[in-house]
């Protein structure tokens, strides 16, 4: 189980991401800066414990109707060979284990093997906050893929329960800034 250090990270999080999310394809934001909160998420263990998995849900206050973003993160201790540059959120000094590469997770293989693991059953969702706390309120519906088929991650969120006949899929709740609570499909097996 991962632990989770209660120490700094210079620049922080969502510095970093007010930075990057902007420039994706999928930001539907009109704001060159976003207002980011975070708004949910969880995390993952890696089984060889080198690389911190997270999947970070936040919130866009600056839109007339706040939106909701996922970012899987992959925390790395030295960059991701052979990854694309875009692939590269950004770097990161951690008070306890020093410089960070943060990748987005879509494309970092670790992150998801893991998050196939999930899909399948094989892994079980950490709370975002606490050290080897499972997290109950992140579900899967259905049963999930074999190494081969694809993962579609939703990139923004939109609040709807999981389909009672749709399988592969996972859900998990957020928070708007006036502290609405939502749920939503995070990822799904990609229809083939």
């Amino acid at each position: 189980m991962a632990s989770i250090h209660r120490t700094t990270m210079t620049p922080g999080k969502l510095e970093l991401l007010t930075g990057w999310l902007p420039k994706q394809s999928w930001y539907v934001g009109d704001a060159e800066t976003p207002e980011l909160v975070k708004a949910g998420g969880f995390r993952l263990d890696d089984p060889e414990g080198a690389v911190g998995i997270e999947f970070m849900i936040v919130a866009d206050a600056t839109a007339q109707e706040p939106v909701a973003y996922l970012v899987p993160m992959g925390y790395r201790g030295a960059a991701l060979e052979g990854g694309p540059g875009k692939a590269l959120i950004g770097t990161s000094e951690h008070g306890v284990l020093g410089t960070r590469w943060i990748y987005d997770g879509v494309h970092d293989p670790v992150v998801m093997a893991q998050l196939r693991a999930l899909l399948r059953g094989e892994a079980t969702p950490q709370h975002q906050n606490k050290s080897d706390t499972p997290d109950p309120t992140v579900t899967v519906h259905g049963t999930g893929p074999d190494d081969g088929l694809d993962i579609q991650v939703n990139r923004v969120l939109r609040p709807a329960e999981a389909a009672q006949k749709s399988s592969g899929l996972l859900v998990a709740g957020w928070t708007w800034p006036d502290g609405t609570a939502a749920r939503g499909v995070l990822a799904a097996v990609a229809p083939q």
